[in-house]
């Protein structure tokens, strides 16, 4: 039987419920510790923006269609990481 950490599962439920379309798809690249974040599928940014905390916010178009965290490991550590969860960019 193969063991899973619902828990920390469980713990993604904020971040789902708080996503711009009540979806999220996901995937890390430990090589590199970098989280990637999707909102929606298939996932295609016409734009990105870097933030100033290793952040790249992708749109498609004015929606956020993810968000790439890079250096993943020192967020889950120091738990700062915040950012605004408004579906679309002012530009």
């Amino acid at each position: 039987m193969v063991k899973i950490a619902i828990e920390e599962f469980l713990n993604m439920l904020p971040a789902v419920k708080h996503s711009p379309r009540k979806f999220l798809w996901s995937s890390y690249d430990p090589e590199g510790d970098v989280l990637y974040v999707n909102f929606k599928k298939p996932s295609h940014a016409t734009d990105s923006e870097l933030t100033d905390n290793d952040i790249i916010v992708r749109y498609d178009g004015k929606e956020i269609a993810g968000i790439t965290i890079l250096n993943a490991m020192k967020y889950k550590k120091k738990r700062i990481l915040k950012w605004d969860t408004r579906a679309t960019r002012k530009r």
